[in-house]
């Protein structure tokens, strides 16, 4: 019996560090990929703490050349790739009216792009095996829309889009196509909310609290499953109420 293989981008903290550990708990061997080359490793000793194995990457998503190299070395490694979580995301925040061209460009080439350029890298393997899971995480933004982040609520909703155009594609291969939209969720992308932001959006909520990385964490590692092999084109909010 082998290990399935997750491939996780941003997994260098947040949710997708919290995926990479709850992946790992599961049996499958992880590769943590993101440009963060010091915490990536940090991730990896702790998945090798609980018995998983691991291998890192500096993955820049915003270049086909280091996507196709990184992906190619984890081929190369782990011989496979079952599972990709597209987690990586980037905030620059403004206004429609004052937002540069370079802040819209960049979070639609990070958050929506860098996701399809990492999609085209694992699908000739799973198409071939026959089995594969692909799991965007989009965002409540990409569903409900916020003001003041255009660009990160049109990223967020073209993963969306994305999630349901290649599950139509991808179903009678046996690869799944789904995606989690976090809500409001206590990371590093979170904490420097000005504070009366944090309190409306707590209001919001019907469950009265922030969620937790280890909450979008189960949701993935539920989507990544033999359990939801009959599940595809799903766009499952974990968001405690916020949005519905």
């Amino acid at each position: 019996m082998f290990n399935r293989v997750a491939f996780i981008t941003g997994s260098s903290r947040g949710i997708g560090r919290a995926t990479a550990l709850a992946l790992c708990r599961a049996g499958f061997d992880i590769v943590v990929a993101s440009p963060e080359i010091e915490k990536n490793e940090e991730v990896a000793t702790e998945i090798r703490a609980c018995s998983g194995e691991a291998m890192t990457l500096n993955l820049d998503l915003t270049s086909a050349d280091s996507v196709k190299e990184g992906f190619a070395r984890a081929l190369k490694d782990k011989g496979r790739i079952d599972v990709l979580v597209n987690n990586a995301g980037i905030t620059r925040d403004g206004l429609a009216v004052r937002m540069k061209q370079a802040d819209w460009d960049l979070v639609l080439d990070v958050n929506l792009a860098g996701a399809f350029r990492a999609v085209q890298q694992v699908l000739p393997g799973m198409m071939r095996n026959r089995w594969g899971r692909i799991i965007n995480i989009s965002s409540v933004v990409g569903q409900a829309g916020s003001a003041g982040q255009a660009n990160y609520a049109a990223s967020k909703a073209g993963l969306i889009g994305l999630t349901k155009a290649l599950a139509q594609e991808l179903g009678s291969r046996g690869i799944t196509v789904n995606a989690v939209a976090p809500g409001y969720i206590a990371t590093d992308m979170t904490k420097d909310l000005p504070e009366e932001l944090k309190q409306k959006m707590l209001a919001s909520i019907p469950l009265a609290r922030m969620g937790k990385p280890e909450d979008i964490a189960a949701a993935v590692k539920f989507l990544a499953s033999e359990d939801a092999s009959y599940i595809t084109g799903l766009v499952l909010a974990v968001n405690g109420g916020m949005y519905m």
